[in-house]
């Protein structure tokens, strides 16, 4: 059968279809000269006539694809081509019939492929939003959140960007990124006003359209160093919790392709999540600079020999509060010569900074009561009254305990208002309880206490501790408690040894009970008469043997 019986059998079969097909479609036999063509192809390619030459009547793709289906194990009758005609993009499916004619469906795909082409750069943005999520909130450190912002900005959004943080002083603090460099930091003496809609940016207002600003008036400072001039801008402010974090300059080259609105809209997506990392970490930078403050009139201080007594403490705040905790100690040097010095050893109800204000409450109005530190029993009064009085809902408990060197020994008074009662370690390594007890302080009008008085004899000690120690869970199943009888014998093995020694051995002890198990504060001061002898003392204050 010739090429034109094939042709006039292909359209015979589908003469009906021709009418009424709203694709164009085309005949072409084997040698490449069309056959037949619709109307609707007709008017798509006006030079697709029946016998013209497919290469002379239609794009090259088309007449490349229709050459390719000649050659035997070359072309796939069932695959589709696709190309530009004018403006559009159309899809070629070939039907091949016996003899090499082929029949092509022209199908319009513009909206169909720019449909695709917009879900796929939807897609790329999204994954780009989540990962610029996921880099910022990944750490609370204002440099990095403020370099990650740049360098991504940079390589995602244009050629070159700028950080701009709120002005210090006539200082603007800068980081500047280019594609495919390192962010840098800057902060040079510059007016944002010179910069259209900087200044307005840096106060959170709505960014300027990109087409109102005519980039040929951007400044030198905002060009980094051989980016050249400057073909597109974008300035858009930082959004912060309440406060603008900043704002966002982004530079394309010239010659490059200009911001479109589209691609306004998104970088405003984008420095919305950028602003709002931003504007966290500033704000857990300055909560922790609070914390530090207040951690350093906070934290017990270090003790050492007071008048002839030792001293010696140590702090472990709890796990779920690693800075801030509820319990506290204090030693008061006495007043005048003689006189005994006041230790004061307390846990706050409660953790974090609430309690922390009312551990600095109580150590405040304690300090003002050290004229009254004879008198326990109205110490306690007036500190509960205080208390009851302010805005806390919270209570503590307390010892308070008086120390003075008579001789070689130390005599002490001790006051427990609701806390666990003092240790004594004697030198023959028994244990004994200070006799006293008390209610707590904080929870009602009135307070009720017993002081016990004691004596220590030289290498004796008196030790005060908190609950986070007999309470702490650990052991070989991790829930046993350490308890008073473990802490009883850990300082009758403790007998004679220097105060701060007796601190770093129940401590450790206490470290060994928890291995990684959470726990509560601990707090420990021990309270020591001193040996006669030192046989390696520097002013009677270093460690060394003594003799008895």
């Amino acid at each position: 059968m010739s090429s034109i019986d094939a042709a006039t059998d292909v359209n015979a079969q589908a003469g009906s279809l021709w009418g009424k097909a709203p694709y164009p479609v085309l005949i072409a036999d084997a040698h490449g000269a069309i056959v037949l063509v619709n109307e609707a192809a007709a008017a798509l390619l006006p030079k697709a006539r029946p016998g013209a030459r497919m290469s002379d009547a239609v794009p090259e793709w088309l007449a490349t694809a229709h050459t390719a289906l000649r050659v035997p194990h070359q072309g796939d009758g069932s695959a589709v081509r696709s190309g530009p005609v004018d403006d559009r993009i159309f899809e070629g499916h070939p039907t091949v019939e016996d003899g090499g004619t082929v029949l092509w469906w022209l199908v319009d795909a513009t909206d169909h492929l720019l449909a695709q082409e917009a879900l796929r750069r939807e897609r790329e943005r999204t994954a780009f939003l989540g990962k610029a999520s996921n880099l910022l909130l990944s750490s609370l450190n204002v440099d990095r959140c403020t370099h990650v912002t740049a360098q991504m900005a940079a390589e995602h959004l244009a050629d070159a960007a700028l950080v701009v943080a709120p002005a210090r002083g006539d200082r603007l603090p800068l980081v500047t990124c280019l594609r495919g460099g390192t962010p840098l930091t800057s902060a040079p003496s510059v007016d944002p006003e010179s910069v259209p809609g900087l200044a307005e940016a840096l106060q959170g207002f709505p960014p300027v359209a990109t087409r109102w600003v005519e980039p040929s008036t951007v400044p030198d400072w905002v060009l980094p160093e051989g980016f050249g001039p400057a073909g597109s801008i974008v300035v858009t402010p930082l959004p912060g919790y309440g406060v603008p974090a900043g704002a966002l300059i982004l530079l394309r080259r010239t010659g490059s392709a200009g911001f479109i609105p589209e691609e306004e809209v998104f970088a405003r997506l984008f420095a919305a999540r950028a602003g709002a990392a931003m504007a966290a970490a500033r704000l857990y930078a300055d909560q922790s600079a609070i914390t530090d403050v207040l951690m350093r009139e906070l934290l017990p201080p270090a003790l050492h020999q007071v008048s002839g007594v030792d001293f010696a403490g140590g702090y472990r705040p709890s796990e779920d509060h690693e800075r801030i905790g509820g319990d506290f100690y204090d030693v008061h040097p006495a007043i005048t010569e003689g006189a005994p010095s006041l230790v004061v050893l307390g846990d706050v109800c409660g953790k974090g900074l609430e309690a922390a204000v009312l551990t600095g409450k109580i150590r405040n109005t304690l300090h003002a009561l050290l004229p009254l530190a004879d008198d326990h029993q109205r110490m306690l009064r007036l500190l509960n009254m205080a208390l009851l009085n302010s805005h806390h809902t919270r209570f503590a408990t307390l010892v308070l305990a008086s120390a003075v060197r008579e001789g070689s020994s130390v005599r002490m008074r001790v006051t427990s208002a609701g806390h666990p009662a003092p240790l004594i370690v004697r030198a023959t390594g028994e244990v004994q309880e200070a006799d006293t007890r008390g209610t707590l302080i904080g929870a009602m009008p009135d307070v009720h206490a017993e002081t016990a008085e004691l004596f220590l004899a030289p290498g004796e000690t008196c030790v005060l501790y908190t609950d986070g120690f007999t309470e702490a869970r650990g052991g070989p199943m991790g829930d046993a408690l350490f308890g008073e009888e473990r802490l009883r014998r850990v300082l009758s093995e403790c007998a004679g040894l220097p105060a701060e020694s007796i601190v770093e051995r129940v401590q450790m002890v206490a470290a060994q009970w928890l291995g990684k198990g959470r726990h509560d504060d601990m707090a420990i001061v021990v309270v020591s008469a001193p040996r006669t002898h030192h046989l390696s003392a520097v002013n009677g204050r270093t460690r060394g043997r003594f003799t008895a």
